[in-house]
């Protein structure tokens, strides 16, 4: 009788602990399901990484280490983003492999410098400026990675600065946004924007200079109208005046003002060699 009592109370237990699943509502289990799956869309070639470990990765300072573990996993987790295209461009520089620099970069790639007037076009002619300036970083600066955003599957933007011995030089931090396309399985990087910090700060001189044009523009709209449409026009119509007028008497005293420029810094240039030969001799 004992045995019939124990085993109705086990079914009568079961039969709850069935009615309380049955009444559980499945929405939280299908809305998590869908979120995830939702996650997994937008992470680019399906990898779910969350941002925050993406974040952790990027504000590394051992950028050689992410790129390392990346290329480690690049055969489980699939072709790499954007960003990680990027991080791998700046871990080339640092080591200065230019061959492997090279792969990605696109043959019509297109590299605009705030800091050049003109901006770089084609691989061999990006190729070469990058070399230059691998040799002038020396052994010992590195760039250093802060941020890394992506919009999309194919652009990513960053912020760096450069540091020698880990020590941040003065005036090197920069903002470089990149698009990038496919090249069989792989990503290479096809434009370039890269802004420099000015170590000249003229930010009183830029805002009377706006507050001066936009004044001009309230106090004649449509003029405003009609240099806003057209200003390239405007402006080589002056540069032509300039040209023929001024650019006689203006363009020799600009010239002599660059050659001396040249001059001083190629003069500094050889005074800071024979000072690192002097002290390599006093100092060993």
């Amino acid at each position: 009788m004992a045995i019939a009592v124990n085993f109705s109370e086990q079914a009568l237990r079961h039969r709850t602990y069935l009615r309380l699943i049955a009444g559980l509502d499945p929405l939280p289990f299908q809305k998590s399901c869908q979120l995830e799956q939702k996650r997994m869309k937008k992470q680019p070639h399906g990898i779910a990484i969350s941002r925050q470990e993406k974040n952790k990765l990027t504000n590394n300072r051992g950028v050689s280490l992410i790129m390392s573990s990346n290329n480690n996993s690049d055969s489980i987790l699939g072709a790499p983003s954007a960003a990680d295209t990027i991080k791998h461009f700046y871990l080339c520089i640092n080591e200065k492999n230019l061959e492997k620099l090279g792969g990605l970069i696109s043959e019509d790639c297109h590299i605009e410098d705030c800091s050049f007037i003109n901006p770089f076009y084609g691989k061999k002619e990006v190729l070469h400026f990058f070399d230059l300036l691998i040799r002038s970083m020396g052994q010992n600066v590195k760039f250093i990675i802060e941020h890394v955003c992506e919009a999309d599957d194919f652009t990513a933007g960053v912020n760096w600065h450069l540091e020698w011995n880990q020590k941040q030089v003065p005036f090197t931090r920069g903002c470089s946004f990149y698009e990038c396309s496919e090249e069989g399985e792989k990503l290479v990087i096809k434009k370039a924007l890269i802004v420099i910090e000015s170590p000249i700060k003229p930010g009183g001189v830029v805002l009377v200079l706006l507050k001066n044009v936009t004044t001009i523009f309230d106090e004649f709209p449509r003029a405003a109208e009609w240099f806003l449409k057209s200003p390239y026009v405007i402006l080589q119509f002056l540069l032509k005046i300039y040209t023929i007028f001024l650019g006689p008497f203006i363009s020799p005293l600009v010239a002599g003002y660059v050659r001396i420029w040249e001059f001083m810094a190629r003069l500094l240039a050889l005074a800071i060699k024979i000072v690192i030969y002097i002290s390599k001799i006093f100092f060993r």
